[in-house]
């Protein structure tokens, strides 16, 4: 499987099927059903680069998990986990939310999935587990109902085992708003701050690695790595969005920026514009 490049329609579309606090129906907020636990399964197929930076593309499959017991949320969504253990109420109201995050770092791991044969000169990453935290805080009932959630969150992650040993900080804002009780949308934007060690891992270019590839040598430095927006829909397909299947679909573009976008792996071998598309079915009960 390829890196998921946090798959951002995917993954913010999966937990806005699931939420507690429902979408307005034909008789009136009293009859949504605001509470309880719920779980979402599902599966996916992302068209996503074949590796961070390239300009070649492929479809991998994205298993998704996700759900909420007793108010606390969990995400398991292709290779990123979280969980927010600050308990949830239903309603119109404040969200404030933290806790562990952890993604399986595949970029570069497979050569096969590569396509530019100089970036496979550069050789393989072994995967990396990246492990951190988040906060954030929401608030459901802001623009179009007293139902729709505007949230503002940051994570840190950092490499643990494997080849990127580096950390990443992560800004997000995610908007939803439902339509009616079987059709939903939303927006997101986030970006990425990445250190050396990220760089290291997949951006430079070393003596050897330039002899083998061809690549110029390049080091760099860490900043500010990328940017990312997009916007996704879901629409239930049986019962409603709380309950029975559902279709997700959604879109993102990717910027990288600084040293991140110079290095020859993005700016020679790839493209510095990176688009992902996802569409899936799930399952929530």
């Amino acid at each position: 499987m390829r890196l998921l490049l946090l798959a951002p329609a995917l993954l913010l579309a999966t937990p806005a099927i699931a939420q507690d606090t429902g979408s307005p129906g034909p008789k009136g907020p009293e009859t949504i059903d605001t509470g309880g636990d719920h779980v979402t399964i599902g599966v996916g197929g992302a068209y996503m680069p074949d590796y961070e930076g390239a300009d070649h593309y492929g479809i991998s499959a994205v298993p998704v998990a996700i759900g909420s017991v007793s108010g606390f949320n969990f995400q398991l969504i292709g290779n990123r986990f979280s969980a927010d253990l600050i308990p949830n109420k239903p309603g119109p109201t404040w969200d404030l939310q933290a806790g562990p995050v952890a993604v399986l770092d595949l970029n570069r791991s497979v050569l096969s999935y590569i396509d530019d044969r100089r970036v496979r000169a550069l050789g393989k990453r072994d995967r990396s587990l990246e492990v951190g935290g988040y906060v954030g805080i929401g608030k459901t009932g802001v623009i179009t109902s007293q139902y729709d959630q505007l949230s503002v969150s940051v994570s840190y992650r950092k490499g643990v085992i494997g080849d990127q040993r580096g950390a990443i900080w992560s800004p997000t804002i995610n908007y939803l708003t439902p339509l009616s009780r079987k059709a939903a949308v939303g927006l997101f934007a986030s970006a990425e701050h990445a250190d050396r060690k990220y760089g290291q891992a997949y951006f430079d270019v070393s003596a050897a690695g330039s002899a083998a590839s061809g690549l110029p040598q390049f080091t760099t430095r860490g900043g500010w790595k990328s940017w990312t927006a997009g916007g996704f829909v879901t629409v239930a397909l049986t019962g409603d969005l709380l309950h029975g299947f559902k279709l997700v679909a959604g879109g993102s573009y990717k910027r990288m920026l600084n040293d991140f976008a110079d290095s020859p792996v993005v700016s020679i071998a790839g493209n510095r514009n990176q688009w992902l598309a996802g569409a899936g079915l799930a399952y929530t009960f």
